[in-house]
């Protein structure tokens, strides 16, 4: 009898075992490993766009007095930081496949860590050592602080992974908290939306709200498409799922309304402020819709959580140190440069040049257009005679001259 049972018992213990030996691969090193190779794409990704952006940009700036409004297309440096674009998305929305989504997003740091560091390289001015260490010593103490705090993201991220196939998808759309979690932010996003074209309120932190809630349904949409494309690769066709092409379809959606308020919001607000705040709300919204839909801190200890949650804090002041010392924008101040005027000598007070200041309601020499004045502080218009130095046939307009009292 005993022996009749030792193979019946030794039959039923063997899949146990050999169930237990397939799983604690995928937990330990499996999964960190590929939390690596997220991370390392997503970092290797970034950066690419931050190159690549700033090669644009410079060859936008070197054809910006050519009468080709579009004469970029035609150099090497602009199409060469477009293939880098194009090749930095593919690195980030790949990465998207490997490592949890809450890992991923915080790692948008590193492109305005290699922003700062491009500025500083190819800067035009030339400063002395005391002058230059003073001017960027915000830069340099927040790349510290954004680089330390993505170190603590990559070393206790969340491990939890899962197959990114049609079903598993299908179950987490449905599930209860994130039902809750759509119900909640379709709510926020409608009163946000309503106070911002019904009531004006055209707040940096409403638009970059916005913003936020519609980048946190694109990069869970992201990750499900690149998940399920992975896998597909693999073996397992999984493009046949019709919850596929409801994901690719809201990722392009919510792309593109999120591209539009964020091109409003860069025509009334500083880009510094629009990266810092933008990067604090977007990182924190996406990363409460990931733990919501893919459940990223299931398991997780307090601890991990805590060193995770520091490191989000570390790199949101080190993002917030960059872009504070960036240079703001100069408006423009229509006078005439007195240097600029044939026969004209500068007037100087004290050795220092005097030009007019605009931030007054008038200013002495300032041609303002004052069409949309009160009557009261309509100037009169007076034609000025100028000689003519070219030919004889062009008449000069006349110019509006500002007359002050006395009293102002």
């Amino acid at each position: 009898m005993e022996g009749g049972n030792s193979p019946n018992l030794q039959l039923q213990q063997l899949p146990l075992a050999t169930a237990e030996v397939s799983v604690q691969p995928h937990t330990d090193s499996f999964s960190y490993k590929e939390n690596l190779i997220g991370a390392l794409l997503a970092i290797f990704g970034h950066l690419v766009i931050s190159i690549a952006l700033n090669l644009q940009k410079y060859s936008h700036i070197r054809l910006a007095g050519s009468k080709d409004s579009r004469a970029y297309f035609k150099t090497k440096t602009w199409w060469c930081g477009l293939f880098l674009l194009v090749l930095g998305e593919l690195g980030v929305f790949s990465s998207y496949a490997f490592a949890p989504l809450s890992l991923i997003v915080p790692l948008s740091a590193v492109s305005v860590i290699a922003s700062a560091i491009i500025g500083i390289i190819f800067i035009k001015e030339k400063w002395k050592p005391k002058d230059f260490l003073r001017r960027y010593v915000l830069s340099f103490v927040g790349c510290g602080l954004a680089i330390v705090g993505t170190y603590l993201l990559i070393t206790f991220g969340p491990n939890s992974h899962e197959k990114m196939t049609g079903e598993n998808i299908t179950r987490h759309l449905v599930s209860w908290p994130f039902l809750l979690y759509m119900l909640v932010e379709i709510i926020i996003f409608c009163l946000l939306l309503y106070f911002y074209k019904e009531k004006n309120a055209n707040y940096i932190v409403v638009i970059l709200l916005l913003v936020a809630l519609l980048g946190s349904m694109t990069v869970v949409t992201v990750k499900a498409v690149a998940g399920m494309i992975v896998v597909s690769i693999q073996g397992n066709l999984q493009l046949d799922y019709p919850i596929f092409y409801i994901m690719l379809v809201c990722m392009i959606a919510t792309a593109i309304f999120q591209a539009t308020f964020l091109a409003q919001a860069s025509q009334l607000y500083d880009s510094s402020q629009i990266a810092s705040i933008g990067y604090i709300l977007s990182t924190t919204i996406a990363i409460t819709a990931g733990a919501t839909f893919y459940l990223d801190f299931t398991g997780e200890d307090v601890l991990h959580i805590c060193m995770f949650a520091l490191g989000c804090l570390i790199a949101f002041l080190g993002v917030f140190l960059i872009t504070r010392n960036r240079k703001k924008s100069v408006p423009f101040e229509p006078y005439i440069s007195m240097d600029a005027m044939p026969g004209m000598q500068n007037m100087h007070d004290k050795g220092i040049a005097v030009q007019p200041d605009l931030k007054a309601s008038f200013s002495y020499g300032a041609l303002e257009n004052n069409d949309n004045m009160p009557e009261i502080y309509t100037p009169a218009t007076l034609p000025i005679v100028q000689e003519q130095h070219g030919s004889k046939g062009v008449s000069a307009p006349p110019y509006r001259v500002l007359e002050h009292s006395k009293k102002e």
